[in-house]
Order: structure tokens, then C-alpha cells, then sequence
């Protein structure tokens, strides 16, 4: 069985490079990017140029946050999020990278974590780097735009909202309380490079590791993908725990086609 395949990989490898994606966080509530098949749900997420060029786009991106934001926030962690942090208890984890921006790995209890696109719980100044908590952010949000908060919507992955067919030219999008400047949410946007530190200590962490576990990752963006590669290349074995087709399935020592919190249910349970 599956199951038994993935507690044997666990058992035989004792240093883990753990990276988690959206599917890790989908049992919180939070919806995934991508179906079975690694293709978008839905229309891609805003791009970092179209944002930063574009004062129609930041007004629709935060028109639709100011309503995601309000379910996102009371998010908690799942069974996976838990059960990753039981591995790091048993100090089997050499280092957990994800590239969710949820804090949820956190909220469980995992403290060797890379936040790689970044949390959306900070706000920051593109102009002058000033952090800001997304919590007062919203507050001025719904202050400004008293209008908007009566609505509601289907939610989108990363405290999105599907909120579409109205006219955004109206909202009111804060500026920086310090410089005026454009503030975005303190996450990677696609289109926008990861910063490099944080590669290079993920890096560290997956040289220092004798295997890979990918959990609730498609691998289809490179930012992820290029720990496989790298993992590959060194002959560290990688077993996958995601349902449906990665980018990496031919790199795969072991997949497992299952929710993420089903799959590592095992580790919760007592020895």
C-alpha cells in the first residue's frame, strides 16, 4: 500500500528536505491553484508589473483581498501541517521550505521553516521597504471603502476572492503611512524573483538532507521545481505525496496520490 511505502521512505531516510505547496493547506480551507492534470482552476493570479504599473489592477487586487482576506485570516492548520511538525519533533526534519503564505507550518508548531514566496499576514512599501501588518491594512481598507465590505465572495486561493463584473475604478487603495508609496503584500507574485537568500539557505538546507518529500506541490512553477532538479542531480531520492501529475514525476522515487492530510495521517498517530 501507499501508506506503508511512505512510512518505509520516512523510515529509511532521517535528514528530510520537506517542500509543501497549496495542497498542504487546501484541509484548512484555503483553495489550490491547480487540478489533477497541473492546469490553472482558474485565471492566473495578478502579475508583479501588471500590479506595480497598472493603479485599475492594485484597486482590483486589494477590492478582492479586502473581501479574501476576512476567511483567510481565521485559516488553521490541518492534520498535514501537523503532522510535518510531529516529523520536526522527532528531529527527522533538516529543513522545511514552502512556498505557502499562510504561516501555517508555523501555526502547527514547525519552527525550520522558509516562507520562499513570503506571508501575506505583512504588508510592504515598494518605495521606501516600510512593513506593515496586513491586519491594519484591512482596517483602513474597509474604513475607506465602507461600501465594499458588504460584499462577499467565492474564496480564491492566497486570500483571494472571486470578485469579478463590477467596476473597480472608485475603490480606495492606501498608500504608505510613511512615503506615500505603492504597498503590496509581503509575498512573491508571479512574474517577481524569488530573493536569492532564501534560495541559498533552502539550497543549504537540501545539500545537508538525504531525501526529498514533496507534499500537496504540482512543481509546474520553477521556484519550486528547481529543488527536484537539484535533489535529482545529487541522487537524493524524493518521494511526492500530491494528487495528480507533478512536474517532476519522472525524478519520483515514490508517489503517493493522496490529500496531504490522509497521506501523513499515520505520523499522528501513537508508536
Amino acid at each position: 500500500m501507499e501508506s506503508d511505502a511512505l512510512r518505509e521512505f520516512l523510515e529509511r531516510h532521517s535528514r528530510l528536505f520537506i517542500l509543501t505547496g497549496a495542497g498542504c493547506s487546501t484541509d484548512s480551507g484555503i483553495p489550490d491553484y491547480r487540478d489533477a492534470d497541473g492546469d490553472w482552476k482558474r485565471a492566473q493570479p495578478v502579475q508583479f508589473r501588471a500590479f506595480m504599473d497598472e493603479p485599475l489592477t492594485r484597486k482590483r487586487y486589494w477590492a478582492r483581498s479586502l473581501i479574501g482576506w476576512r476567511r483567510f485570516r481565521h485559516a488553521g492548520p490541518n492534520d498535514a501541517h501537523r503532522a510535518l511538525a510531529r516529523l520536526e519533533q522527532r528531529d527527522r526534519v533538516e529543513l522545511l521550505v514552502t512556498q505557502n503564505v499562510d504561516r501555517l507550518h508555523q501555526a502547527a508548531g514547525s519552527s525550520g521553516v522558509v516562507d520562499l514566496h513570503g506571508r501575506l499576514d505583512t504588508v510592504v512599501c515598494m518605495d521606501c521597504g516600510q512593513p506593515l501588518p496586513r491586519e491594519e491594512l484591512q482596517q483602513e481598507l474597509l474604513l475607506r471603502n465602507p461600501a465594499w465590505a458588504e460584499l462577499d465572495a467565492r474564496e480564491a486561493p492566497d486570500g483571494d476572492a472571486d470578485l469579478d463584473g463590477l467596476d473597480f475604478s472608485s475603490f480606495f487603495v492606501p498608500a504608505c503611512p510613511k512615503c506615500g508609496g505603492i504597498l503590496k503584500p509581503d509575498v512573491v507574485f508571479f512574474g517577481e524573483s524569488v530573493p536569492k537568500e532564501r534560495v541559498a539557505v533552502a539550497m543549504l538546507g537540501l545539500q545537508q538532507a538525504d531525501a526529498m518529500l514533496v507534499v500537496g506541490s504540482s512543481l509546474m512553477v520553477y521556484s519550486g521545481y528547481r529543488f527536484a532538479q537539484a535533489a535529482a542531480k545529487a541522487g537524493k531520492p524524493i518521494a511526492t505525496v500530491n494528487v495528480g501529475r507533478t512536474r517532476a514525476d519522472d525524478l519520483m522515487a515514490l508517489k503517493v496520490a493522496r490529500p496531504c492530510a490522509e497521506a501523513l495521517g499515520f505520523l499522528l498517530r501513537p508508536a
